[in-house]
């Protein structure tokens, strides 16, 4: 299973919010002893091995009609593996302190790592395929052809393959690398404590504090985070070190001219466009960012400002728990006034055991929406407050959801979007229901806490994310110089801070660790530009929504089913944009400016 992605902002600590939902993962599997689970893993095995022995240095012999019947054999490879090591993924995400659970999912790992390890060749004697005679078989057969995508991207890779049995190697020995790592930091986040007011907390509930109206509280839940994370800085140093060193040596290797270069490789999107965004958003701090927090500053009452009220609700904002059920019709009466078949796509993750929302003990934390593989149906992660922000986080993954049971109908190679689009229906999803708030709202106090709610969002999500992607930049390229300290990199970490929160801003000692909860940095080095990626084509989106556009529904709703099926560009052409040109980011980033703009008018 591919690691999920964390949404950075959710958090928490248990109360009524009514029934909140659970997973009911048995259109997966029934249980971990079932007979299904022997009878897939049989299967597996058995079909990798003959896979191997059908195909292997004969790919390029092969006729359009053979060529088809080994990607399909290939995919269906793909779904039975998928769907183990989502049920075992899962699994484990719902208590990652249960060592049972825990075990599972290694074992399913590592027997599925080693019945796949004899396919490897596949992808490295398909990229030898000559470019004329691949064309030739394509031309030849459209069911064949329809799979050119997934080739591709598999060719993207071909200047960077190393030899046949070093790709094996690295394949089977995968599980004792990175994946290694990927869980010790899992089982050590999930395993803190944290004592705020004699009360002790996890990490969700410990963030969740962050928010809260009481100041004193959201200082005393700093200190307890900043207090926990030096106790455990060696740990995560040892990790960040160890998987930075890593990528280096694979990508030294494999002749990669940058540490970026493989997650642009894999998110199908040029080095110039991503470049174009990091400076659209870099340049815009002073008018977002800056701006924003200066004028915050000002409703709370305060010359500065520090970390801890970063977060902070507005002295206006009235503090309600927002029960389930209104979570639910909320953004399910959203999505229905864009399209009613939008809702009726997100109905059944309510009604069929689709999201796990409470907080619980050994829970990971965050929110994460999991496609499993087609022939089954997503799964919805939450930690769910009754905060306003939960709400919004409920609209985003529910908005992956809706994409990733659109996009299925490609078939399991076609379906993942690349993540500079994976962003897309969640952020709209997000947008809609805060449309319809802002709509609702009764008088301009509620308007203010709305637009300023918002902006934070837009700030955490652009401001925030191109800043870490500054961090892991800065990090990967001095761990290439060797060994980071601690010390080494929280510097690195408060070089980004003050740049793009601004100067109203106080850093309390301490601060300097907080990098070292931030999942993405482990799971997916370099994840986190799609979110600022999302966020501004959601804005540009948006944009020719409002405009009017008659067909824009239909255009939408093509676009999600395309899943992974067509690139950036040929996927906003009918919208008329184009992300490699700089002035698509300014559009998406002056709907945010606008805001602000707003609340300022609204001071007088």
């Amino acid at each position: 299973m591919p690691h999920p992605v964390f949404d950075a902002n959710a958090t928490g600590s248990n109360k009524a919010f009514g029934d909140l939902p659970e997973w009911d993962l048995t259109d997966l599997y029934p249980s971990p002893d079932c007979p299904e689970i022997k009878r897939d893993m049989d299967w597996l095995e058995t079909a990798c091995a003959e896979f191997a022995h059908d195909y292997e240095g004969k790919l390029a012999t092969l006729d359009a009609a053979a060529m088809l019947e080994a990607v399909l054999r290939y995919e269906r490879i793909d779904v039975i593996a998928g769907r183990i090591m989502s049920y075992a993924g899962l699994r484990y995400y719902q208590i990652t302190t249960d060592s049972q659970r825990a075990k599972f999912m290694s074992d399913c790992q590592d027997r599925i790592t080693a019945y796949t390890t004899p396919l490897v060749f596949y992808s490295l004697e398909f990229n030898r395929i000559e470019d004329e005679h691949l064309a030739d078989l394509l031309s030849q057969n459209p069911d064949l052809a329809r799979y050119k995508p997934v080739f591709d991207r598999m060719r993207a890779m071909k200047p960077y393959q190393l030899s046949d049995e070093l790709e094996k190697f690295l394949h089977d020995q995968s599980t004792v690398g990175a994946a290694a790592w990927n869980k010790l930091f899992d089982e050590t986040i999930a395993g803190l404590t944290f004592t705020v007011d004699g009360e002790e907390l996890n990490i969700e509930g410990t963030l969740n504090l962050l928010t809260e109206q009481d100041r004193t509280q959201r200082e005393a839940a700093t200190h307890a985070l900043a207090d926990v994370f030096q106790t455990h800085l060696k740990t995560f140093a040892r990790i960040h070190n160890t998987l930075a060193k890593e990528k280096e040596i694979e990508d030294r290797w494999r002749g990669m001219p940058t540490p970026q270069t493989g997650r642009h490789l894999a998110n199908h999107v040029e080095p110039e466009v991503v470049e174009a965004l990091r400076d659209a958003v870099v340049a815009a701090y002073p008018r977002l960012s800056h701006r924003y927090y200066r004028l915050k500053a000002k409703w709370l009452g305060l010359d500065r400002m520090q970390v801890w009220d970063r977060n902070a609700p507005l002295p206006i904002e009235e503090t309600r728990v927002i029960p389930w059920d209104e979570a639910e019709r909320t953004v399910m009466e959203a999505y229905a006034a864009f399209d009613p078949a939008m809702a009726d796509l997100a109905q059944p993750f309510f009604k069929q055991g689709w999201i796990d929302a409470g907080v619980k003990a050994g829970k990971a934390p965050g929110a994460f929406a999991h496609p499993t593989v087609t022939e089954v149906h997503p799964y919805v992660m939450l930690n769910y407050l009754g905060k306003p922000r939960d709400v919004m986080t409920l609209a985003h993954e529910l908005g992956h959801g809706v994409h990733q049971v659109l996009a299925a109908g490609q078939g399991e190679l076609l379906a993942s979007t690349p993540l500079t689009l994976a962003e897309t229906a969640s952020v709209f999803g997000e947008m809609l229901t805060f449309r319809k708030l802002l709509a609702e709202a009764r008088t301009e106090a509620e308007r203010k806490t709305l637009l300023a709610g918002k902006v934070e969002d837009m700030i955490n999500t652009v401001v925030r994310q191109i800043a870490f992607y500054d961090f892991e930049c800065k990090l990967h390229a001095a761990r290439a110089q060797g060994e980071l300290t601690p010390d080494d990199i929280n510097a690195l970490w408060m070089s980004v801070q003050a740049q793009s929160l601004g100067d109203v801003f106080d850093f309390v000692p301490g601060y300097e660790t907080f990098w070292a909860y931030i999942p993405h940095f482990i799971h997916s080095p370099f994840y986190v530009y799609a979110y600022a990626f999302g966020d501004g084509l959601v804005n540009a989106l948006y944009a020719v929504y409002e405009e009017g556009d008659p067909d824009f529904r239909t255009k939408y709703f093509d676009m999600l089913r395309a899943g992974g099926s067509k690139h950036h560009k040929e996927l906003l052409a009918p919208f008329g944009l184009d992300a490699s040109d700089p002035k698509f980011w300014d559009k998406g980033l002056s709907m945010i400016e606008g805001m602000i703009d707003e609340l300022e008018r609204m001071e007088g």
